[in-house]
This record gives structure tokens, C-alpha cells and sequence, in this order.
């Protein structure tokens, strides 16, 4: 039943490394704890931590535009929320979100990230904004007025 498993789950998202390689892992799991069912019970889950932590999120960047395509397309990219190219955008895993995501799917670039890793567009321009290179210290008109 293992090797049934392993060839549902490789064939589920063949982009994403990450996402086999833990398939693989839970068939493996899987096929040990239906042999010793005793073993599973004294194994615990470590603690989600930032660097284990599951991946619940799609992070969506459009890397091609949409202009020449048909208004499904140019749709759907409005419903996942890209406006522009470059545009980054933060999906929770969803069948809905996954279904939209297939039908662009040669205009994306998509990461699974962790809850943690999830930027707001407020965060994500503070991120990019460049550092000041200089600093006021005073300026004409409060010399001039006295202040």
C-alpha cells in the first residue's frame, strides 16, 4: 500500500521539491507504523520552530505579464490579487487558491512558505524602501525664525 501511496503523492505537485520529499517522508511513516504500530505512540512532534515549521502558505509572484492573454486569464490574475509584474501576493493553501494558481501557472513563480515568513504589502514595502543616505540637522527657515 506504501508504493501506492508514494506514486499518488509524487505525482501531486511535481514542482515543488519540498512538497515530494514530505510525501515521501509521511508514505515512509506510514508504511512503519502499520508495521509497528507501537513505535509510532512513544515518537513525539517536535515543536514547530521557525526553521520546521509547516509550510501553510503560497507565495504567488507574477514574472510574466497577462496582457496578451484572454480575459479568463487576465481574471484569474486579478482574483489571486496581481496587479503587475513582480507583484508579490500571500495565499493560504487552498483548493481554490491551488486551482488558480494551475491555470496560470507559466506566468507564476510559487513558494510554499511557513505562517512566519507571510508579509503584509505594508511590510513588503518598508522592506524595499532604501535607507536614508543623509540626515537633517537643521535647515534655513527655522535659523531664520529663531526656533
Amino acid at each position: 500500500m506504501s508504493s501506492l501511496l508514494k506514486s499518488r503523492s509524487s505525482t501531486l505537485l511535481l514542482s515543488s521539491r519540498t512538497w515530494i520529499q514530505r510525501s515521501s517522508a509521511r508514505c515512509m511513516a506510514t508504511s512503519t507504523t502499520q508495521e509497528q504500530p507501537e513505535a509510532s505512540s512513544s515518537i513525539q512532534a517536535a515543536p514547530a520552530t521557525s526553521e520546521n515549521a509547516p509550510n501553510t502558505h503560497f507565495k504567488v509572484t507574477l514574472r510574466r505579464s497577462g496582457i496578451s492573454m484572454g480575459d479568463k486569464v487576465k481574471g484569474t490574475l486579478l482574483a489571486l490579487g496581481l496587479h503587475r509584474r513582480f507583484q508579490t501576493v500571500y495565499h493560504r493553501h487552498t483548493p481554490e487558491a491551488a486551482g488558480m494558481i494551475l491555470k496560470v501557472k507559466e506566468l507564476l513563480e510559487v513558494e510554499n512558505v511557513p505562517a512566519h515568513m507571510v508579509r503584509t504589502a505594508e511590510e513588503q514595502n518598508r522592506e524595499r524602501k532604501a535607507v536614508r543616505g543623509y540626515q537633517v540637522v537643521g535647515n534655513r527657515r527655522n535659523s531664520f525664525m529663531n526656533v
